[in-house]
């Protein structure tokens, strides 16, 4: 039993990580502290004045934890990581989980190449970005191919020169064609530079480049030629367009932030200027902001999204001041091993980027503040009104279930997860059923629900980090009337455990008409959003439970009589495949045509040819009577 009173007196006056736990173990809140002793008492303190949401965390509050660690850094860093990875609902938190693309500058190859990456890695490349757009680097990337015709092959070169044909970009005036041996190292390095000037913003030389050439094919009437080289201009304006807002003040990269704060939600406005110029803007939305003040939104902001970004500029702009600034430096710089700094502008051309950083965000939250609460009103407003027909006093998982099979065959179980009325596709899970023969849904469902609960209760009994089974839900609902229920209420009393379970009744025409549960059946109305998320569930659960079955169909059927072949393993059914085209040529072979194949000896060619040409089974009749009256 947590005594928190005991516990209280236990904690130590060191820096360190408190973890908030509700009865049922989940994780209510994660924070830092200097002093984990003074920090986490004040939470239960009457005469300690804290905010609303934070006074109904405390209510739910059962038993706490504590990490403790050497410096406020390391608390700040594992903090982070705390909320990234459980993302408790009483911290504000970052709803965009976006990334940004780079391009990759290979510049330790011989002949280096320009390519598309996901994140920035510690290698020896040279890395562009990041862009706001992957269709973006995308489109850059193939305007550079067309400019420098840079190849983008995975040939080991120069190892690989003169080993294979050249590709088609040679052949389509896109690659100088390196492979073949067609240009110089020392000219593709040149051209190479050309292209990395490019993406550093010198854009002038290229498209007076272009101007030229464009003007010399008019000349010699050459108008086809005139209006590749028009296109191309074109293309590279408009990538030197997009770079147009600058900066005046010689600072190399920043990020300006800005915060536009609602009742429950906020829009923070990025923007990201490279080398004095804005390479893009993206705005982002957090949630449980309701009673914080704007510099902690800013500061959760801040925290959580430089601890997923793979780049961090030199200088990050801020609209207020944060609390723990200096110790955020001291992270970021240690992430970047380059002296990070944190500025709140007062005054100048800073100021006025900030300024214009908050009205962008400003109008994002009104233009989207009605499709926020639409949202909400479709998923927690929704499980609000299947909560209030039950009775139940809390409602935040659900789990539904389903069985798919035809005729009896390859039976398969499903199991989705809604969490505050969204699905929660990482807790799905999939049930081959192993002990039932035939379509026999009851025993299919009493299989699965066995096997979900008997492993949740394993992951609980061990103390070892919680997965999706060890988590329990508020609800199980199950695709069916009372027939069903039943089933998951035997299930339930056998393993010990007291979960609600509802039943999704449908007409005859197999449409939901109402819940069972707790032995009758609770009407419900269709045009409330209630029924709505019912039917999504529904939906969701015999989605996924097809789809299994359809793979495990779609496997059963590509299975071929060669891999019934003793000692023909894939890569001889490969060859037998790819040297006789048809399974009536492979079986029309002679050994001797046979041992030809490549991986195949005369062993294994006499296999196949025996199993081809065996006589089929005789099928075990009775004999014949003979006919008495036969002479």
């Amino acid at each position: 039993m947590f005594d928190i009173e005991e516990e209280l007196k236990k904690l130590p006056a060191c820096p360190g990580v408190y973890i908030m736990h509700d009865k049922k173990d989940k994780i209510l809140y994660v924070g830092k502290a200097v002093n984990l002793k003074n920090r986490v008492r004040q939470y239960f303190q009457a005469s300690h004045q804290v905010s609303s949401k934070i006074a109904r965390m405390i209510e739910q509050i059962h038993h706490f934890e504590y990490i403790i660690t050497d410096s406020e850094l390391e608390a700040l860093v594992l903090e982070c990581n705390l909320i990234k990875e459980y993302r408790p609902p009483y911290n504000t938190m970052l709803t965009d989980d976006k990334g940004y693309p780079f391009i990759k500058a290979t510049v330790y190859e011989d002949f280096p190449r320009l390519l598309f990456a996901r994140e920035m890695k510690r290698d020896r490349a040279r890395y562009y970005g990041p862009y706001t757009s992957a269709t973006a680097v995308k489109e850059t990337l193939v305007l550079m191919q067309k400019l420098f015709q840079l190849r983008s092959c995975n040939r080991n070169l120069p190892r690989d020169i003169g080993k294979g044909r050249p590709c088609l970009n040679y052949h389509i005036g896109q690659c100088l064609g390196p492979c073949q041996g067609y240009i110089s190292k020392e000219e593709y390095a040149e051209n190479f530079q050309q292209a990395l000037d490019f993406l550093n913003g010198n854009h002038k030389p290229m498209i007076d480049l272009l101007e030229k050439k464009m003007r010399e094919a008019s000349e010699k009437w050459d108008f086809e030629e005139a209006a590749k080289y028009r296109d191309l201009l074109t293309s590279v304006q408009q990538v030197a367009q997009k770079q147009k807002i600058t900066s005046t003040t010689g600072e190399e990269e920043r990020d300006i932030i800005a915060l536009a704060k609602g009742e429950d939600e906020a829009v923070v406005q990025v923007f990201f200027m490279r080398g004095g110029k804005m390479i893009g803007r993206e705005h982002f939305h957090l949630n449980h902001v309701r009673d914080e003040s704007r510099e902690s939104v800013l500061e959760a902001f801040v925290k959580q999204f430089y601890s997923g970004t793979p780049y961090i500029p030199k200088q990050i702009l801020l609209q207020t001041e944060i609390q723990d600034a200096t110790v955020v430096e001291e992270w970021l710089s240690d992430k970047k091993k380059q002296k990070v700094t944190i500025v709140v502008p007062k005054r100048g051309e800073k100021e006025k980027m900030i300024e214009l950083a908050h009205k962008n965000a400003l109008m994002v939250l009104k233009q989207d503040s009605e499709k926020i609460r639409l949202e909400e009103k479709r998923t927690k407003g929704a499980l609000k009104e299947i909560q209030e027909w039950l009775g139940m006093k809390e409602l935040s998982r659900v789990e539904s279930y389903d069985i798919s099979n035809i005729s009896g065959f390859a039976s398969v179980g499903s199991m989705v997860v809604f969490e505050e009325g969204r699905p929660k596709k990482n807790d799905y899970r999939k049930f081959r059923i192993k002990s039932v023969e035939g379509p026999n849904d009851y025993a299919s469902m009493y299989e699965v629900l066995t096997r979900r609960f008997l492993h949740g209760l394993k992951e609980r009994e061990e103390n070892a980090k919680i997965q999706s089974f060890g988590v329990f839900p508020d609800l199980i609902m199950m695709d069916g009337g009372k027939g069903q229920v039943n089933v998951a209420l035997k299930v339930l009393d056998e393993l010990g455990l007291c979960i609600p379970v509802c039943g999704m009744v449908k007409d005859d025409n197999h449409r939901t008409r109402g819940l069972y549960f707790n032995n009758e059946e609770i009407p419900i109305s269709t045009r409330s959003e209630g029924f709505r998320l019912i039917t999504r569930i529904q939906d969701e659960t015999h989605r996924f439970a097809i789809e299994y079955h359809r793979s495990l169909r779609g496997k059963a059927q590509v299975h071929s009589i060669l891999d019934d072949i003793p000692g023909i393993g894939e890569t001889r059914r490969r060859n037998l495949l790819k040297h006789f085209k048809s399974f009536e040529k492979i079986k029309a072979a002679s050994v001797e045509e046979l041992e030809n194949v490549p991986s195949m000896n005369h062993n294994a060619a006499a296999s196949v040819y025996d199993f081809l040409h065996k006589p089929p089974k005789e099928e075990n009749k009775p004999p014949k009577e003979e006919n008495k009256n036969s002479k």
